[in-house]
């Protein structure tokens, strides 16, 4: 099965839950040990995070742990195409569709589009659209952000990746952003959207979570509250919040 075979069985029995593990932020035991917890209490995908600078060797070790100790799919998350891993189950083509910077659109992919087509690795395309604050991402990105209350920005952008044939649409807040994207902001533009809608980036608590599915995000992604003691509990209460 294909991993998104997996994401539309998974979606149709409700909202998929992903938990982002980056390599630059912890050692690989540490990575197995946060990803191992993650399916524990029920999350559906890992995402590794390829972020700016992150080493061949780091990102290689970290998938191969990984991949060794839990049964979900491992996709892999890129900020570019600067480190890869051969034990994916799939990578992101995230194109950050309001990128100032032509290399964040189509210009990092296609440096590399002939070797994923070489190593047969599944490719899911993806319209990545900054909300403010945006963080690192956004500034890395050169992003035209999104103000949080122009959610009108925000659904065109998402209706020009759909159109462009985008698989998924990705609200984004940026990792570490104090608060969720507004959920009438995705409620505007889940309503209008043909493919399943992915929000990440500030979603910390319980009530986040259950604020952002209710608004309607089919996925929802979170990755700093696990690297936080505690964050056992704290994963398992957005789980329950998303699955009730």
């Amino acid at each position: 099965m294909s991993i998104s075979e997996y994401l539309n069985k998974k979606l149709s029995k409700g909202t998929v839950h992903i938990t982002l593990i980056d390599p630059m932020r912890q050692v690989p035991e540490i990575a197995v040990r946060l990803a191992y917890t993650a399916q524990e209490v029920g999350s559906d995908v890992i995402f590794v995070a390829g972020s700016k600078g992150v080493s061949q060797k780091g990102l290689v070790e970290t998938t191969a742990a990984v991949k060794e100790k839990v049964n979900i799919p491992v996709v892999y998350f890129p900020a570019g195409a600067d480190a890869l891993s051969l034990d994916f189950d799939a990578i992101l083509y995230l194109s950050m569709i309001n990128s100032q910077d032509s290399h964040f659109i189509t210009g990092a992919y296609a440096n590399s589009s002939l070797v994923m087509k070489r190593l047969n690795i599944e490719v899911i395309p993806v319209g990545y659209v900054v909300i403010e604050p945006g963080m690192k991402v956004g500034e890395i990105g050169d992003a035209d952000l999104v103000p949080r209350d122009n959610y009108w920005k925000a659904l065109d952008y998402a209706l020009a990746a759909q159109y462009l044939g985008m698989k998924y649409i990705y609200l984004e807040a940026g990792n570490g952003a104090a608060q969720p994207v507004p959920a009438n902001m995705i409620r505007v533009v889940k309503k209008e959207l043909n493919i399943p809608l992915i929000v990440g980036g500030g979603i910390r608590t319980a009530i986040d979570a259950r604020r952002v599915r209710q608004a309607g995000a089919d996925i929802v992604v979170t990755g700093t509250i696990i690297e936080n003691a505690g964050y056992r509990e704290r994963l398992r209460s957005i789980l329950s919040a998303l699955k009730e």
